[in-house]
């Protein structure tokens, strides 16, 4: 076996054995379903959730468990990528790097950004706030 035939073989059988494991990374899959992303106590002590890491990916839960009127955003900015920030006082989130500002149902209101952030369902269930994964 000359060196070329060598190269191109061994070349081939990295390729076929690390096939696999991309199919397997690229295929990943989120949970279905609801999603605990914190507790109700960590909820109330600031009105705010933020779950950087849940199941379903970043997640920004705004209210008080009591409250029948939370809210469940990605709170990655749809311009830049950064974290937008949610203002009691003015019921908006803010993107600290562009100031564009999103509505509470995570419509945009002030640009740069042109898309709306992503929403979730959100729940309380005994000392749980959970998510429906989208």
């Amino acid at each position: 076996m000359n060196r070329r035939d060598f190269i191109t073989f061994v070349g081939l059988g990295w390729i076929a054995s690390s096939l696999p494991v991309l199919i397997a990374a690229c295929s990943s899959q989120k949970p279905k379903g609801w999603q605990t992303v914190g507790t109700t106590e960590d909820l109330d002590k600031t009105g705010q959730l933020l779950a950087k890491n849940s199941p379903v990916g970043p997640v920004l839960v705004v209210g008080k468990s009591k409250s029948n009127n939370l809210i469940a955003v990605d709170p990655t900015c749809t311009h830049a990528g950064c974290t937008v920030q949610w203002k009691d006082d003015a019921q908006k989130f803010f993107c600290p790097c562009h100031a564009s500002k999103f509505g509470n149902d995570g419509k945009v209101q002030t640009g740069p950004a042109t898309k709306p952030l992503a929403t979730y369902s959100v729940k309380i269930e005994k000392n749980s706030v959970l998510v429906m994964s989208r």
